[in-house]
């Protein structure tokens, strides 16, 4: 259940004495309503991915500097003394918190620690290598006093913490960020140009400072204290967030990742089962995200309708789901294949991941009606009738109008497919072909991955009449996280693709809603770029107010539901 008190790790420094907590942390922590916890300077890394799937929240504190070599350098003669013991393992808990959407502050040495573990980097010395540093930053004075005062960036999360531009602050540190990274940005600096905050540039909750916030409550001043409640109150959201997650079906109706399998099925098994850079839905990647199903698709390019072509296109298909099977076959231990609510219940209740199959584009099928029964008995859960050009069976929104709408045969393959129990899925589709479909099919159907044609006018997203008329079928749309389907100009973010999300919602309602990535297929936006960022959806979703029931229902039931029109499935209460 979602926790009250919310569970905040603080990791300790090391001394004399081993483990060392200020009081200022924990004080701080538990003022604005979180629980402390201390986490000790080790390097056990199955105990601390152990703590962390249990944290709701972390703090990185203060102490003394990093060890340059683990960051590429060697160290300057101004370098102060260095803590071995805290240095490897803070810098892999700040990566692994971060794949896991964690909320994270970094305070002093740990805003050093954020950056440097995603990717920035760190002066070992602002007085030699800073530009420009000036003030003094390693004050002498009683920490809980302000020394100097930094800007604030209008806009910036800080900003709307603290609802000013500039705050008066203590500085105790020869040490700062000096490149924020690809995934933090600068929203503070101090009047030298010193970098004094950094937080996510991707619409994520992570924050860090360069002094300490916690030292303030000491002499009773709770200027400071924003900054903690902002913590408390992510992470009370994370971790409903999870409890969400952990009590519900999550379902990505979308991803291309077999185009990146290749010939060699070990390769495949290592790119699926490992943390792998070459695909975006993996086994760590839906673990981190706590995502439990992905409708991987057989994807096809439309190409010549030739024999020799539609034998060719047969053939790929049947491979591609092949490799789909053997790589869950190869990781059995932890992911299963599955065709319905049911079979990913199961699978969950044994702590397992789901793979389901789909087809993208019925090329596949060429002009062989007969050919849908053979894709049915490989486990397809949907086909997409077309893709980028007009094929046998209907018009594609990238096409020609060849049939206006569904062909002759279109009508025999939406049919049988009815007959079979294999989804409709019109993603890709026509307008006129859409609706043909919509009046056509005895069941409903889905668009696996396609957005709002309101916010974003492409010819793949759906207009709101056709998202009425949907919803009056009762099919559902998932919104997809494909750039140019998102927005026209600028660069999209998860921000985007929540606010077509909620349009959808607001025309179809909330019991037609729901989420296809386009992960592998050029889908992925900041905050939402991998399955590992399944979870900060959920949690964009609970920050725009949507109740608990109406994220159960975008985030799998409604597709289950459709799919249950299909084939029998159990109600999705009763998970534990």
């Amino acid at each position: 259940m979602t926790r009250q008190h919310p569970l905040i790790g603080i990791t300790g420094n090391f001394g004399e004495k081993g483990c060392e907590l200020a009081q200022g942390y924990y004080l701080s922590v538990l003022k604005a309503g979180g629980t402390p916890i201390v986490i000790p300077p080790h390097d056990d890394h199955e105990v601390l991915l152990t703590l962390l799937n249990d944290l709701d929240g972390i703090v990185f504190s203060g102490g003394g500097d990093i060890n340059p070599l683990l960051l590429g350098e060697e160290p300057l003669p101004q370098l102060h003394s260095i803590c071995p013991q805290r240095d490897e393992a803070e810098l892999f808990l700040a990566r692994e918190a971060f794949h896991r959407q964690i909320p994270m502050l970094g305070i002093c040495r740990g805003i050093q620690v954020m950056a440097a573990a995603l990717d920035g980097k760190v002066y070992q010395d602002i007085y030699i290598q800073g530009k420009g540093a000036k003030l003094k930053h390693s004050q002498d004075m009683p920490r809980e006093f302000a020394s100097h005062t930094v800007s604030i960036e209008k806009g910036s999360l800080l900003y709307s913490i603290f609802g000013k531009d500039e705050l008066a602050v203590n500085s105790f540190h020869h040490q700062a960020v000096s490149e924020a990274g690809p995934h933090l940005r600068v929203s503070a600096v101090s009047p030298d140009g010193i970098i004094e905050a950094v937080e996510s540039s991707e619409h994520k909750a992570v924050l860090g400072v360069q002094w300490h916030p916690e030292c303030f409550i000491l002499g009773g001043d709770e200027t400071m204290t924003p900054i903690f409640r902002w913590l408390t109150g992510e992470a009370k959201t994370f971790s409903q967030a999870k409890h969400i997650h952990d009590t519900s079906i999550i379902l990505d109706s979308h991803c291309d990742t077999p185009m990146f399998f290749t010939n060699n099925s070990k390769e495949n098994s290592t790119i699926f089962g490992t943390r792998s850079d070459k695909v975006l839905v993996n086994l760590p990647k839906m673990t981190e995200g706590r995502l439990d199903a992905s409708i991987m698709v057989a994807y096809l390019p439309q190409g010549e309708r030739t024999p020799e072509a539609y034998k060719a296109v047969t053939a790929k298909t049947n491979r591609l789901l092949t490799q789909i099977e053997e790589i869950v076959g190869a990781n059995s231990d932890r992911v299963g294949l599955a065709e319905t609510a049911e079979d990913i219940l199961r699978l969950k209740a044994q702590g397992k991941k789901a793979i389901l199959r789909g087809i993208e584009n019925g090329y596949a099928i060429g002009r062989d009606l007969s050919l849908l029964k053979h894709f049915k008995q490989r486990g397809i859960v949907y086909m997409t009738l077309c893709h980028n050009g007009d094929n046998d069976i209907c018009d594609s929104a990238r096409g020609n109008a060849e049939h206006g709408g569904l062909s002759p045969f279109g009508r025999e393959v939406v049919q049988e497919m009815n007959r079979l129990g294999i989804l409709v899925d019109m993603s890709h589709a026509a307008e006129k072909s859409f609706y043909d479909a919509l009046e056509l099919s005895k069941v409903p159907i889905v668009c696996s991955h396609s957005s709002a044609r309101a916010l974003c006018d492409h010819p793949r997203n759906l207009t709101d009449n056709q998202m009425r008329a949907l919803a009056k079928h009762d099919g559902v749309a998932q919104t997809t996280v494909y750039q140019g389907f998102l927005r026209k100009e600028g660069e999209a973010s998860i921000i985007d693709a929540v606010e077509h999300l909620c349009h959808a919602a607001r025309i179809m309602g909330v019991e037609h809603v729901g989420l296809g990535t386009d992960f592998d297929g050029d889908g992925g936006v900041p905050g939402l770029a991998d399955a590992s960022e399944i979870i900060n959806f959920t949690r964009h979703l609970l920050l725009r107010h949507f109740s608990e029931q109406d994220i159960r229902l975008i985030m799998g039931g409604n597709f289950l539901r459709v799919m249950g029109k299909r084939t029998p499935y159990p109600p999705l209460g009763g998970i534990k």
